[in-house]
C-alpha cells in the first residue's frame, strides 16, 4: 500500500537523492488501465509541483521549486512522471505522463543555460546538457487515453529530463566529461 494518497503532502524528505540505485535503473511500465493507487500517486506528485511553486506552501514545507517529477524520484519503480510549468508564451504544461516513448525528434539540439537542475541533486552541477530542440512523445494520460505530445524549446527540455529519469539517466550523465561547456555542433543555447 502506497503512502502517496491524494491528501498526502510530498516534502523534500520524500525525494530520493543522487546515489540511490533507483535513479540509475530503467523503470517498469505501468499497467493500464491505471490502478486507483497509481492515479492517487500521480495526483500527489502533481500537488508537490504546485506546492513547490507556491511561495507560501514552499516556505511552510521547505520545498525546492520543481517543474517535473518522476515516480522513481519518490522511490517508485514506475514509468510515469508529471510536469507543471508555463512556457515563454504563457502556455501551461500540466501533464500526467504514463509509459512515454519518444517517437521522433529534431536533429537540432538546445541546452539550458547556465545548467539544468534536479530535485534529486542537492549540489550545483556546472555544464550544458544537450537536448533535442523538438520531440514527439506518445504516452497515456491520467484517464488512460493515448496522447501524442509535440514539444519544443523549454517544454522539450523538461520532458526529456523527466524521460531520462525513467531510463535511469541523470542530466549530468549527458554533460561532456572533458569539457562541461562544450556541446555538439548542431546545439545552441535556448536563451
Amino acid at each position: 500500500m502506497s503512502k502517496f494518497k491524494k491528501d498526502y503532502i510530498i516534502t523534500m524528505d520524500d525525494i530520493v537523492r543522487e546515489g540511490n540505485p533507483i535513479l540509475h535503473q530503467p523503470t517498469k511500465e505501468v499497467t493500464l488501465p491505471l490502478s486507483d493507487e497509481d492515479k492517487e500517486t500521480l495526483i500527489c506528485m502533481m500537488n508537490f509541483l504546485k506546492n513547490s511553486q507556491d511561495p507560501e506552501m514552499s516556505k511552510k514545507y521547505k520545498l525546492r521549486s520543481g517543474v517535473g517529477l518522476s515516480a522513481n524520484q519518490i522511490g517508485l519503480n514506475k514509468r510515469m512522471f508529471v510536469t507543471y510549468f508555463t512556457d515563454d508564451q504563457g502556455k501551461l504544461f500540466e501533464h500526467y505522463v504514463i509509459n512515454p516513448k519518444i517517437i521522433s525528434h529534431s536533429v537540432s539540439m538546445i541546452y539550458l543555460p547556465p545548467a539544468e537542475g534536479c530535485l534529486s541533486v542537492d549540489r550545483e552541477v556546472q555544464g550544458f546538457t544537450p537536448r533535442y530542440e523538438r520531440i514527439k512523445i506518445k504516452a497515456y494520460n491520467l484517464e488512460g487515453e493515448e496522447v501524442i505530445l509535440k514539444l519544443k524549446g523549454y517544454a522539450a527540455i523538461v520532458f526529456q529530463h523527466e524521460y531520462d529519469h525513467l531510463e535511469g539517466i541523470m542530466f549530468y550523465d549527458r554533460i561532456n566529461k572533458e569539457n562541461p561547456f562544450q556541446v555538439p555542433e548542431n546545439c545552441r543555447s535556448l536563451y
